[in-house]
């Protein structure tokens, strides 16, 4: 019995509910990813940083160039996040 495939209508029915669940869960994160507040706050993440790594003593280009590579880094997440295709699901 361990090895029994469940039937197929179950099996439907859960791929029916997964497709209609993923397309809007997609959109959501999308809207929040490039929303005004989300701008604010990856501007104000990158300037905590930068502030930070002043603070700690690191020299000012140093700390500017590794705050550029923490914004492309978040940059990079969101465009990973905007090329996913949410028609694939629908």
């Amino acid at each position: 019995m361990p090895n029994e495939m469940p039937p197929a209508k179950e099996i439907v029915e859960v791929l029916d509910a997964v497709t209609s669940k993923i397309p809007p869960l997609i959109t959501g994160l999308m809207d929040t990813l490039y929303s005004p507040e989300a701008g604010k706050k990856m501007g104000q993440s990158v300037g905590a940083m930068y502030k930070e790594l002043l603070e700690a003593g690191i020299p000012e280009t140093d700390a500017l160039s590794m705050a550029k590579e923490y914004m492309i880094s978040i940059k990079s997440i969101m465009s990973a996040a905007n090329n996913t295709n949410v028609n694939n699901f629908s």
